[in-house]
């Protein structure tokens, strides 16, 4: 492994050489001649390109509308819960936080509910008091991703402003 000090750096191969980039320096190394791989080794990797295939779609079809700072692991993050849910289970990933570190039980005391409709409900409830804040902003971004044409079909985003003190009565509906 060879680290590249020159002005022009590469990524992807050239000839035999491989240029890849780790915390922000840039190296090089050689092809193998060859590569041993039991069956379970290739099908693990396998298991890895059709999840980093479908994460890609996933995080580009929410990145335009994420008001979030990558975290620097949610690539590993959200590929990991792909591969945990199979092949062709696009619920394994129901729950997937894109902010790891903050998640809806933050601010919603009763979780909002998505029905068989495609319909998103926020229940009724007393909104936490946080310091500082006197509205929440709820935004919803739902996507449908074509996996087989390996495309985003289309993406909406709903926004709705709540008061952060006091009760939220009538409950949120979100198309």
């Amino acid at each position: 492994m060879g680290r590249q000090t020159s002005l022009l750096t590469f990524t992807g191969r050239v000839g035999n050489l491989i240029g890849y980039n780790r915390n922000g320096k840039h190296f090089m190394r050689c092809m193998p001649e060859t590569v041993r791989q039991t069956s379970a080794t290739r099908q693990a990797a396998q298991r890895f390109g059709v999840a980093s295939r479908k994460g890609r779609l996933i995080r580009s079809a929410f990145a335009q509308e994420l008001d979030i700072r990558s975290d620097g692991s949610r690539v590993n993050r959200l590929n990991k819960t792909i591969i945990k849910g199979g092949r062709n289970n696009p619920g394994a990933i129901a729950g997937f936080r894109f902010n790891r570190y903050t998640g809806t039980d933050k601010f919603f005391c009763v979780d909002p509910v998505l029905s068989a409709d495609g319909i998103l409900h926020i229940p009724a409830q007393t909104l936490k008091d946080l310091k500082g804040f006197t509205a929440l902003e709820v935004k919803v971004i739902a996507a449908r991703i074509s996996f087989a044409e390996r495309k985003v079909v289309d993406t909406e985003t709903a926004t709705l402003i709540l008061d952060t003190p006091g009760t939220f009565r009538r409950g949120g509906i979100i198309c």
